[in-house]
């Protein structure tokens, strides 16, 4: 029997941490090896808040980009409340800077320097909606029941944004919840959605029953088997506003299994395995190439890439452990193996 190979335009990640250091070994490595374009978060500590910044911190990660890989960091900065309108213009007259960032104080990791007041920047949105320059939100308010945080935002914080602002891109980042992708599909044009494995793989169950499971803990938190269910319809729907970006997060495995047990997950090892594997189990592979290579650089107003990707149909055990720095990383899917594996 011939072996099944899938062929398609290689993917990019429109939602990656690469973290800092020697740690771009591992996480630069891992993305290039997939992907040829990644939107690179800028919470780092301390924040990639200007273009200087930014612009540094991409010469790092071209540093470890591997011989063999054509990979190219798109970068981002971190909106704070003392951001001003001339770095928003700064930034978009860069062709390195593809986005703004913002955080809610307090919402995920290294957030605490994120946004305090909406309504004092919105002077800040208005100069992004001039300029053409997305505005990337981790959407969750940070004053209730962690389960309601994201569907409370949509409904306090952004639906007045997008009405305030019509022809401003937003992406909402990382949607984990069925009122999420209502949002999406019922809002114009300039809204679109970032997914990741993690919440196409798994809902709460799989963190909390049993025991808690550190490996499955992320911001924001995995919900109901009904909002995923949402979120495999909606990736696989065809719909062009939902697209690709692994939220891909690596934190230590002493950082992991300590006692604020950090959020995160890493998915950057397998990830477009992974994406394969949700894709075939909805009997949608044939969906899979336009939601991880074509909606998000349309959305970007970037061109599609030229070079391909091609996966096999054969066992794909993904290790244990990973060399992370000078310590380790657990993968998402450790110890499992998957269907699909990178030729």
């Amino acid at each position: 029997m011939e072996t099944e190979t899938l062929t398609f335009t290689q993917p990019d990640d429109w939602h990656i941490h690469l973290r800092d250091g020697n740690k771009l070994v591992r996480t630069v490595g891992d993305a290039a090896r997939q992907f040829q374009r990644a939107i690179v978060m800028p919470n780092l500590v301390p924040a990639i808040d200007t273009v200087e910044d930014a612009l540094a911190y991409r010469e790092r990660i071209l540093q470890h980009i591997p011989k063999n890989c054509n990979f190219e960091p798109l970068m981002t900065l971190y909106l704070t409340d003392k951001m001003s309108i001339d770095t928003i213009k700064k930034a978009a007259a860069s062709p390195y800077i593809h986005a703004i960032k913002l955080y809610p104080a307090g919402a995920t990791t290294n957030s605490s320097q994120g946004v305090t007041d909406f309504a004092d920047l919105y002077p800040l949105f208005a100069a992004m909606e001039e300029h053409q320059l997305p505005l990337l939100i981790h959407g969750e308010v940070t004053h209730s029941d962690i389960f309601d945080r994201e569907a409370l935002f949509i409904e306090q914080i952004l639906m007045p944004l997008r009405e305030s602002f019509p022809q401003l891109k937003i992406v909402l980042e990382h949607i984990t919840t069925a009122a999420a992708v209502d949002f999406v599909m019922n809002a114009n044009e300039y809204t679109a959605a970032t997914i990741t494995p993690h919440h196409l793989l798994f809902d709460r169950n799989q963190l909390l029953v049993g025991g808690i499971k550190p490996d499955y803990y992320c911001l924001p938190i995995l919900k109901r088997a009904e909002d995923r269910q949402a979120l495999i319809a909606a990736a696989t729907s065809g719909n062009s506003r939902f697209f690709l970006g692994t939220d891909s997060a690596p934190h230590s495995i002493n950082s992991k299994y300590s006692a604020c047990g950090c959020a995160g997950i890493y998915s950057a090892y397998c990830a477009i395995e992974l994406y394969a594997h949700v894709f075939e189990q909805a009997n949608a592979l044939d969906k899979l190439e336009a939601f991880a290579s074509f909606y998000g650089p349309d959305f970007y107003g970037l061109p599609h890439n030229t070079q391909q990707i091609s996966l096999q149909k054969k066992t794909n055990l993904i290790p244990e452990k990973l060399a992370f720095g000078k310590e380790e990383v657990i993968p998402l899917w450790a110890g499992k193996t998957l269907n699909w594996k990178i030729l």
